[in-house]
């Protein structure tokens, strides 16, 4: 128990580190945008290549890609069932923080620290249906019922899946593996290098976009919201670890990854759709803080590490 709260805690420490590096002015406000770039272009890719470098295929993991879809639907629908009565800002802050799981940035590192190259592989399967409506299906769904947003088309989001560098990675990795090929071991060896570095940056990048700037105005939204989501969130951890056929490591992972915060994108569809971007983002924020709370005692929990 001891190393995996050694190891936690060290994931905390680094986004504690980069929030006070930012408010001690040692990194200018928009630095963040640089280590986005360098991690979901460089080591998340290499921390990708690298688990699946000895990766056995096997069809049930199919499904997982299946279920992080269906997660993202459900949650699309609670969200539109809950503020159905509601005004058109509501809507939107329901329908786009509900779903969406940020697992590049989040879960990604934490799965990657503790359970290894093959608990990666199957975050890259769950992210597989969850990008789908990050990246734009969640979006085009609210934007088409409150009627306020820009609109997006499925060529749009078939675009904005295709332009990301993760994606892609697990795309080509996964037609490699499902071809029974692999890249050249040298190849795997630079990505190791190259990926070990994607928790740091993640966590860092984390800590230095964190901000939270509470109104009490805010309160009751922010608990409703939050308290949804992740009372959904401990059914679907519930369903998954005792009621799939999956091994026990993918249960595990599944288990964890639903609690993930969420995803990054929301207070930017969020503003689109001319809903709260402020309180989207600040309940982004928060969520951060909860999901590091529950994965944590997970991974105790399931003596994970």
């Amino acid at each position: 128990m001891s190393a995996i709260l050694l190891k936690a805690l060290g994931f905390i420490f680094i986004i504690i580190l980069g929030y006070t590096l930012k408010k001690l002015e040692f990194f200018e406000s928009k630095d963040y945008k640089l280590i986005s770039k360098i991690m979901l272009n460089i080591t998340l890719p290499a921390a990708v290549i690298t688990a699946f470098a000895n990766f056995e295929k096997g069809n049930l993991l199919v499904f997982v890609a299946l279920l992080g879809l269906v997660c993202n639907i459900i949650m699309l629908l609670v969200g539109f069932l809950m503020s159905r009565k509601k005004d058109d800002s509501t809507k939107v802050l329901y329908m786009l923080n509900f779903p969406g799981y940020n697992i590049g940035s989040f879960a990604m590192p934490y799965v990657q620290s503790f359970l290894g190259p093959f608990g990666v592989v199957v975050t890259c399967m769950f992210d597989t249906g969850n990008a789908i409506m990050c990246t734009g299906g969640t979006y085009a769904a609210t934007s088409g019922v409150v009627s306020s947003g820009e609109g997006i088309s499925i060529k749009g989001v078939i675009r904005e899946l295709i332009s990301s560098v993760p994606f892609d990675t697990y795309m080509v990795m996964m037609i490699l593996s499902s071809a029974g090929l692999s890249l050249p071991s040298g190849i795997n060896t630079i990505a190791s290098t190259i990926g070990a570095a994607n928790g740091f940056l993640a966590m860092l990048m984390i800590g230095m976009m964190f901000e939270i700037d509470l109104e009490l105005s805010y309160v009751k939204q922010i608990t409703s919201i939050l308290l949804i989501r992740y009372s959904f969130a401990a059914i679907f951890a519930l369903l998954f670890y005792f009621c799939t056929p999956f091994s026990l490591e993918i249960r595990q992972v599944l288990a964890i990854l639903v609690f993930a915060p969420i995803s990054a994108l929301s207070p930017v569809f969020t503003e689109k759709c001319k809903g709260n971007v402020a309180l989207s983002s600040l309940i982004s924020s928060i969520s951060i803080l909860v999901s590091v709370l529950i994965m944590t005692t997970l991974l105790i929990i399931m003596n994970i590490g």
